[in-house]
């Protein structure tokens, strides 16, 4: 096979090109490939096809790996299209889940005797983080004042049972 642009030595290089959504093929020897990839260099800077990069990027917004739904599309919708966009938009979601809920926990609805009993367990459990925390930064004054608390509602829970 020939050279396509020069149309006397054998082409020993092969491109494939794509111009205006149509693959066009150039068959070439290795000085005309020299010459064109002189052509290309010059044609192609770094920072048009890295600002290029960045552009192209901001045209996919962020999918769901699994049910390829956008958060512009959910934010559309009101409803996100499978469990694994709780995960794929987690950063987008919290902040929502806050303003409109105001907390990130869904504490749904319980028998008040139940309700008043998980109440006191996670109050225990946020005052055993705050007093692991404040031993671990040698607070111990504020330790000695978390104990003091954990003992209260320790004891609010027996009563509860």
């Amino acid at each position: 096979m020939l050279c396509d642009i020069c149309h006397k030595n054998i082409a020993t290089v092969h491109l494939t090109e794509i111009v205006d959504n149509k693959i066009v093929e150039l068959h070439i020897c290795q000085r005309c490939a020299r010459a064109k990839a002189e052509e290309i260099k010059q044609q192609l800077n770094i920072s048009d096809f890295l600002s290029g990069l960045v552009e192209e990027r901001k045209e996919y917004p962020k999918r769901c790996p699994r049910c390829g739904l956008s958060f512009q599309e959910f934010r559309k919708k009101g409803r996100l299209g499978c469990s694994m966009c709780y995960v794929a938009f987690k950063t987008e979601l919290l902040p929502l889940l806050k303003k409109i809920h105001g907390s990130i926990h869904h504490n749904g609805k319980m028998p008040p005797k139940i309700e008043e009993k998980v109440l006191i367990d996670r109050k225990i459990k946020e005052l055993k983080e705050r007093l692991n925390r404040a031993i671990q930064l040698e607070e111990y004054e504020e330790a000695a004042l978390l104990r003091d608390k954990l003992k209260e509602w320790e004891s609010k829970m027996k009563f509860i049972k």
